[in-house]
């Protein structure tokens, strides 16, 4: 099982492997090791999210998910398989809390008594000085 927080636990057998040849570092070794990792997961029939928590990831990453509801996650930072597959695994993890984690609602305020009153005194202030500009003063 691949704990992501302490309620959502995603087994590995859920999760599709593939690899490739990745560029970057590495020298001629690039041309013969396939180190990429592209980690496939069929999020749409997972059981283990919540029906919230899959749209927010949809809303939040929609380049990362296909039609058919498979998120789709790759690395090719390192130079080795096994750290690209853990790479993939920390990206899916971290993508997967920011969609757990609940949005704050906003709460419209209504502006305090005193800052009604000083904007008005401050509308005032600047009515009198372009009254004052004016040719003639206070006619």
């Amino acid at each position: 099982m691949f704990e992501i927080t302490p309620t959502i636990q995603i087994p590995h057998e859920e999760f599709e492997w593939s690899y490739a040849r990745s560029g970057g570092p590495g020298g001629q070794n690039v041309n013969k090791v396939s180190s990429k990792a592209v980690l496939r997961w069929p999020m749409a029939a997972s059981e283990h999210l919540t029906p919230v928590v899959k749209d927010r990831v949809r809303e939040l990453f929609p380049s990362r998910v296909t039609t058919e509801g498979e998120l789709v996650i790759s690395s090719q930072e390192y130079r080795d398989q096994e750290r690209n597959r853990e790479a993939c695994l920390e990206k899916l993890a971290d993508l997967i809390r920011q969609a757990a984690k609940r949005p704050t609602i906003r709460r419209a305020t209504k502006p305090s008594k005193g800052s009604k009153m000083r904007r008005l005194e401050e509308k005032k202030r600047q009515s009198s000085r372009k009254t004052n500009r004016r040719v003639g003063g206070d006619d």
